[in-house]
């Protein structure tokens, strides 16, 4: 139950006799990890992570570009067109309408955005595929934004960065969906052969084809602390096997243990991580400035900490 939500609001309105106020409904928002309300304007300050119990709430792409650009200036690449119902499928909902319900909710046009900029002055190119609109799902959008942002990125000469959140391929799109694994994955090779790093930051959710498939490719593979990774759910797992999991199965952490993971890093040290790597891996040197704490959280030894050799880069 919300106190503040079914008592609070309530009561004030009660005093105020009905009137409407311009005090936004929004102020506050509920951890989902320990229940704490945080103020918003504190939680947008600490990038949605929660300052009690440090649990990383999902963000878009708009606050990933702003927290990884220099000085938050970019530029957004537009957004490939599509077919928009190429299968003709009807489910509970019309798949024109779940889309078009979707791309009202977020104010964008597909579960992908891709924007070139700067990391303390290297030329990148990031793209974002968040879970808020459809659940990331991968289809011939996402796909096709991809495969284009991948483009820019070797013809400028730009690592490329993914945060990527996704339940998985988009049923709506069928086998059209499927296709654009072995997409994305031909042009994670074009990245190798142009010797361009390829660098993914795993968010909470990733499951499915997307994460059997180019999530797991990157030169350097990170994770958001406590972030869940996987193929199929936990509890479908504990039913097929009929055993009980480790305590923590499928989270960042456990990920990292067991050598899926180089680096698990807190949002607030990401962009600092992501510069030394692509700094690192392009042969070039960082601005020079005061000096700072290791932004890493952990690295997984046994692959070299940074995947280096791994990507081919020598």
């Amino acid at each position: 139950m919300n106190w503040i939500a079914n008592f609070v609001r309530p009561r004030i309105k009660s005093l105020m006799g009905g009137q409407k106020t311009d005090t936004p409904e929004n102020l506050w928002k509920k951890c989902p990890s320990c229940g704490e309300m945080i103020f918003h304007r504190d939680l947008v300050a600490a990038q949605n992570v929660c300052p009690n119990c440090g649990h990383h709430l999902r963000i878009g792409p708009a606050e990933r570009f702003a927290a990884t650009f220099d000085a938050g200036q970019f530029d957004e690449l537009p957004v490939p067109s599509v077919a928009a119902d190429p299968l003709k499928f009807r489910g509970e909902k019309k798949y024109p309408d779940e889309m078009k319900s979707a791309r009202t909710k977020t104010a964008r046009v597909e579960a992908l955005n891709a924007a070139r900029g700067t990391l303390e002055g290297m030329p990148v190119l990031v793209a974002v595929q968040p879970f808020d609109f459809l659940g990331g799902s991968l289809g011939m959008g996402v796909g096709e934004g991809l495969v284009a942002a991948i483009k820019v990125a070797v013809d400028e000469k730009r690592p490329f960065i993914l945060f990527v959140s996704s339940g998985g391929a988009r049923m709506q799109e069928g086998i059209l969906s499927l296709m654009q694994m072995p997409r994305v994955t031909i042009m994670v090779d074009m990245l190798r052969e142009a010797g361009l790093p390829y660098i993914v930051v795993l968010t909470d959710p990733t499951f499915g084809g997307v994460s059997a498939s180019y999530a797991m490719l990157g030169d350097v593979q990170i994770a958001e602390p406590g972030a869940q990774i996987g193929f199929t759910g936990a509890r479908v797992i504990a039913q097929t096997i009929r055993a009980q999991l480790p305590d923590g199965f499928q989270r960042a952490e456990y990920l990292l243990e067991h050598g899926m993971l180089d680096m698990v890093v807190h949002r607030h040290q990401m962009r600092e991580t992501l510069s030394r790597l692509v700094h690192l891996l392009m042969k070039r040197s960082r601005p020079k400035k005061a000096s700072a704490a290791p932004a890493v959280v952990a690295v997984q030894a046994s692959r070299g900490g940074n995947g280096h050799d791994r990507a081919g880069h020598s």
